[in-house]
């Protein structure tokens, strides 16, 4: 409401005397209170760019160009910036001959910094060769990124732009995911089926196991002292236990090679797991109580990426071969709407209340 607009209320609404005047502070109130909404962040893997999604409308309200093959995506602590992986590797699926693929181009590495006050991408620092996915120190002064065709997370100090470390894992690490208390650091291995645990102080690898085939994720649950991650290649979900860095028990969602489970995300207070299964087509519903699958839903085309609102009753799934992102009412597990991304949308982020 602009200035001259308030002063006409004003005016009509004193000469009603204090009823007016209760009716103009009640205006007022309500205008204060009114929430600003979160915004979905996605990006876009294919066409190299970044759909903002505002949560009042669920429309896209900017398309931003990041890079080439933006895919991780994480916003630092203090919420006023997002990270983005980009990566200058050809893309290369499962039973590509990588040896007909174009060189790499390594200039395009790096991680995106982007401003959200300015709503846009700042810079880009170098962390590694072809980067992935990441996670980032509780202080937000270090991302722990996975760099997949060098088999190893990189240790990224952010206000110097330096990688200070790099630690051997698996090959083609991809997820990487801090401990609640921020003291481990976990990557998973898809060429291994592999988790490998870092200690982030000492910058030294802990311990690797085995959990699976083609390993992507994971998710800790709140205590630390248990996680998911994904075995793509099997179907599953397995269950660790993150106290003496072993699995525990498989969590079969269905057959291998028809369910792919991919991304992970935990409920608002931890009771639920959804699970992504890339050409399944579903995400899929675990009970972490009793560790047992509850149901599940269609979301769209090969999803991957996932998030959820602040208060846990939407969930966001990226869609890379429709070109879009599925909002789904979770009280009943429908899609209300698809939005339309540019290409290859794949990694979801929600900030804000």
């Amino acid at each position: 409401m602009k200035f001259h607009e308030i002063m006409a209320s004003v005016r009509m609404l004193t000469h009603g005397g204090s009823a007016g005047l209760a009716l103009f502070g009640l205006m007022l109130f309500g205008c204060a209170q009114k929430p600003a909404g979160y915004r979905v962040y996605v990006t876009n893997e294919t066409s190299g760019d970044l759909t903002v999604i505002d949560s009042t409308t669920m429309d896209v309200v900017a398309t931003i160009a990041l890079g080439k093959r933006p895919r991780g995506i994480h916003a630092s602590p203090d919420g006023k910036t997002i990270y983005v992986a980009l990566s200058g590797s050809p893309f290369a699926p499962p039973g590509v001959d990588e040896s007909k693929l174009p060189p790499p181009d390594k200039n395009a590495d790096g991680i995106g910094v982007f401003d959200l006050a300015q709503n846009k991408l700042v810079k880009i620092v170098k962390s590694g060769s072809d980067p992935e996915n990441f996670d980032i120190s509780h202080d937000g002064k270090t991302l722990y990124v996975s760099n997949e065709d060098a088999s190893g997370v990189s240790f990224l100090d952010i206000a110097s732009g330096t990688i200070t470390n790099t630690i051997k894992t698996g090959q083609e690490p991809e997820g990487v995911t801090l401990t609640p208390d921020g003291k481990l650091i976990y990557s998973t291995a898809e060429v291994e089926g592999t988790v490998s645990v870092i200690d982030a102080a000492a910058g030294k690898l802990v311990k690797s196991f085995e959990v699976g085939r083609r390993p992507r994720n994971v998710v800790f649950m709140p205590d630390g002292k248990h996680a998911y991650v994904n075995s793509e290649n099997d179907g599953a979900v397995m269950l660790l236990d993150t106290v003496k860095n072993e699995t525990m028990q498989p969590i079969q969602l269905g057959e291998a090679g028809e369910v792919k489970p991919m991304g992970l995300a935990l409920s608002p207070d931890a009771s639920k797991l959804y699970v992504t299964t890339g050409r399944g087509h579903k995400v899929f519903v675990v009970d972490t109580a009793t560790n047992k699958p509850t149901g599940s839903f269609e979301v769209g085309q090969r999803p991957w990426g996932l998030a959820l609102s602040p208060d846990g009753k939407t969930l966001f799934t990226a869609n890379g071969p429709s070109n879009d992102i599925s909002v789904v009412d979770l009280a009943t597990q429908t899609v209300t709407k698809k939005i339309k991304a540019t290409g290859g949308p794949w990694g979801v982020l929600v900030v804000g209340k």
